[in-house]
């Protein structure tokens, strides 16, 4: 293995090239066995399910390499799980979980030499993806389906690496109380993505949104579930039906209670109450934590910390969890999948 001549300790987070991808198709009642693929251009008919009524969902995944030189992939079972969710709920005929698993090993072996080197603070970016691409111009699920996995090498999620940013509260919606918020679909992003560049036109690193219903309880940001450090040092977790159940705010709250001795809280939040806690910060497989220093809504500020330093606790989670991912320190038993 030779590693890909990059400048692994600068490289955005962004979509790079790699060597293969793996793809199987859904017809006639079964997927097939699938396989890896050099190209990386998908070939669809203008009236594709997908293109018409966006029926699809994806995942996001990491792999690292540990200090020995080995190749691990972090927690890909609950990736599994929840794809199978989505899928459900989308009318998508579901994956095979086990069969997911090999799959995502298959691209990373495939693409060893573009994981970027232990100590480098990048990962590979796994994104497995299903789409209807059957044609169909009726409102009804695909005749055909096509799954995908690709990867790219990235770097930190926002601009600027792992630092304190701000966020503004959304005047929009992100989900419906009993509509898709809790799976990982595409059409939930495509809503948030005006919110989003209104807050990058302000200034802001990301939005978050309020429950639809009242308008006064936290959900979650564009991309990423939201948590927060109470002036005891607990872990407080907004609770909701609309929550995307991110893979890494579940490894948080474990990690939390089980390796670091912290009191856990998951409950309804609400948004009169942020101003008390101590820490707040974004959770997900991109961004793994980006603490928060500054929330915005109107002419409200609250703040937290300050802008050149990352708030200790959450410091403290994120070296923990990436640590672990990495393995410089034992990880419960099934979150580091090793890639042989």
């Amino acid at each position: 293995m030779s590693k890909k001549n990059l400048d692994w300790s600068n490289i955005p987070f962004d979509y790079v090239v790699t060597d293969k991808r793996f793809e199987s198709h859904w017809k006639e009642g079964a997927w097939d066995a699938g396989g890896l693929t050099d190209d990386p251009t998908m070939h669809l008919n203008e009236c594709a399910q997908v293109l018409q009524y966006s029926q699809c969902c994806f995942e996001g995944l990491k792999a690292y390499e540990t200090k020995e030189g080995n190749i691990v992939i972090f927690r890909p079972d609950l990736n599994a799980q929840r794809m199978y969710d989505s899928e459900k709920r989308l009318e998508i005929p579901p994956y095979d979980k086990d069969q997911f698993v090999d799959a995502v090993k298959t691209v990373v072996r495939a693409n060893a030499d573009w994981v970027p080197p232990y100590g480098s603070g990048a990962s590979l970016y796994i994104r497995p993806f299903v789409i209807g691409s059957g044609i169909m111009i009726g409102v009804a699920p695909a005749p055909e389906f096509t799954f995908r996995i690709f990867s790219t090498p990235v770097g930190p999620y926002f601009k600027g690496g792992v630092r304190p940013i701000s966020v503004m509260v959304a005047d929009s919606d992100r989900a419906a109380p009993r509509g898709t918020g809790d799976i990982k679909a595409g059409l939930n992003y495509a809503m948030s993505l005006s919110t989003v560049m209104a807050a990058h036109r302000a200034g802001f690193d990301d939005c978050i949104y309020l429950d639809p219903a009242t308008q006064t309880t936290i959900e979650e940001a564009s991309g990423a579930n939201i948590i927060f450090i109470d002036k005891d040092g607990g872990l407080v977790v907004p609770k909701s039906n609309s929550i995307l159940p991110s893979v890494t705010r579940r490894s948080l709250v474990d990690m939390a209670k089980d390796t670091l001795g912290m009191k856990v809280t998951e409950r309804v939040v609400r948004y009169d109450e942020i101003k008390d806690f101590a820490e707040c910060g974004l959770c997900g497989t991109a961004a793994v934590i980006a603490p928060v220093y500054k929330i915005t809504k109107g002419s409200d500020e609250i703040i937290y910390g300050s802008s050149s330093e990352i708030t200790p606790v959450l410091a403290k989670m994120r070296k923990t969890l990436t640590d672990m991912q990495v393995g410089d320190i034992p990880a419960p038993e099934g979150w580091v999948v090793p890639v042989e």
